[in-house]
């Protein structure tokens, strides 16, 4: 017993040089390692020991980010509120004046021509939703190149509001009596809109390969017609063909403001060089009276000289 005892508590020579061997070899590589080396290991040590450390950190900085951005948005919000307390809000009145957009030149535009109809359509709607008369919109005929365009490229317009979409041509929606139809060829001009009557637009981008086909068709359809009174007030550098959306919204702007020449002007682009009536006529007396000075001039130099 006494043996096994002894042979227990006994650290075998083999192993007790083994473990000096490792000792060793670890004071070795200390040794070996350069004052960079051991620098750069007791930073990478402290780095693992403190990464518990940053990752609280970070989740603070992460809360605290959020909670800054819930209470700037809570400023804005109630900024908003308190704005919109001050701000008078415009009484919208609806019109009853209707106003339809003619979609059945379908077959005669190019698909890049509809889609320009497409965006002008759009833009009528637009309009009148924040008009301060709004008008009773009317879209007809709709169908072929135009409906595919708009199921494409706006697939919204299917919950459109107050406006109304027909297949059908205006003259079975509307009663011929009540029609009006818009167009620079009629020797009609308008010089008031009557709210119980619906005018009518025609739905066609051709750049003049259709000309006078609106007015044409009224007649066939045996409606009245009427042109906008854009020569008594306004005079352009370019045709008298306005946009769809163009004429939707001098007509809005007319149901605001009450005057013509102030609905022309607040619509039509610049591009248009549009200058008015009054304003030209004086440029004209202008430049005739500088005309008539520069000549009276030159016959004076010439009396003046004949006399020398």
């Amino acid at each position: 017993m006494a043996e096994e005892g002894t042979k227990s508590g006994s650290v075998c020579p083999q192993e007790s040089e083994n473990v000096e061997t490792v000792n060793g070899n670890e004071e070795a590589a200390d040794e070996t390692l350069s004052k960079r080396q051991r620098k750069k290991l007791l930073k990478q040590q402290k780095w693992e020991e403190e990464r518990e450390l940053r990752k609280q950190r970070r989740k603070e900085r992460k809360q605290q980010r959020r909670m800054q951005r819930q209470n700037h948005q809570e400023e804005e919000e109630g900024g908003d509120v308190q704005s919109a307390k001050k701000r008078p809000r415009r009484e919208v009145t609806p019109s009853s004046l209707r106003l339809v957009v003619d979609c059945s030149f379908d077959d005669l535009m190019l698909i890049k021509d509809v889609r320009k109809l497409h965006k002008q359509i759009q833009r009528c709607y637009a309009e009148n939703r924040r008009a301060l008369h709004p008008v009773q919109f009317i879209l007809s005929s709709l169908g072929g190149q135009l409906k595919q365009s708009m199921d494409e490229k706006d697939k919204g317009w299917v919950n459109w509001k107050d406006i109304t979409i027909k297949t059908e041509h205006y003259s079975e929606v509307v009663a011929k009596e009540e029609l009006v139809y818009l167009t620079s060829d009629s020797p009609n001009v308008l010089s008031e809109l009557d709210q119980s009557k619906a005018y009518v637009i025609g739905g066609l981008v051709d750049h003049n390969h259709h000309k006078g086909i609106t007015f044409e068709r009224a007649k066939e359809l045996g409606i009245d017609h009427a042109q906008l009174p854009l020569s008594s007030f306004v005079k352009m550098n370019s045709r008298k063909v306005l946009a769809v959306n163009h004429v939707f919204e001098i007509i809005l702007a007319y149901l605001e403001k009450g005057s013509w020449q102030e609905a022309f002007f607040t619509v039509l682009p610049q591009r248009k060089g549009a200058v008015a009536v009054d304003q030209d006529e004086t440029n004209t007396q202008d430049k005739e009276e500088d005309d008539s000075d520069s000549d009276s001039d030159a016959d004076t130099q010439d009396q003046t000289e004949k006399k020398a």
